[in-house]
């Protein structure tokens, strides 16, 4: 079973949001997304300074499975990507909660958000 961190709120598309409301909210994509996509050899991340809004595409994650889209669980400005791992998508595979965030937004709203509880219990996760 892939790991659901419990101090982290989740997106139904499997975004990560980790915000203690004192800073930028550090943005992922889950380690059971990351399982269900294999080996990630690609990710196009919005630009500094865009805004994006929550529950619409704002990149793309490409393995060597698929193409997926990459939904903002939130609404703001992208303050900072992270190009650790545009230059090593497999980050993303190896530490999807750690190293291999994607993005920091300045939030003005969040979208529709589940508990790691409610994540974990719909998408095969475990705490």
């Amino acid at each position: 079973m892939s790991k659901v961190k419990a101090e982290l709120k989740y997106s139904k598309e499997h975004e990560w949001v980790a915000a203690d409301g004192t800073g930028p909210a550090g943005i992922g994509i889950s380690a059971v997304a990351a399982d269900a996509l294999g080996d990630i050899v690609y990710v196009d991340l919005p630009e500094v300074g865009s805004t994006v809004t929550a529950g619409e595409t704002c990149g793309e994650v490409e393995s060597t499975k698929s193409v997926s889209d990459l939904y903002a669980p939130v609404t703001g400005e992208v303050v900072e990507i992270n190009d650790d791992v545009v230059s090593d998508p497999a980050l993303i595979n190896s530490d999807p909660y750690g190293a291999g965030w994607l993005f920091k937004v300045a939030v003005i709203d969040e979208g529709p958000l589940l508990s790691a509880e409610e994540y974990a219990a719909a998408n095969g996760g475990e705490l």
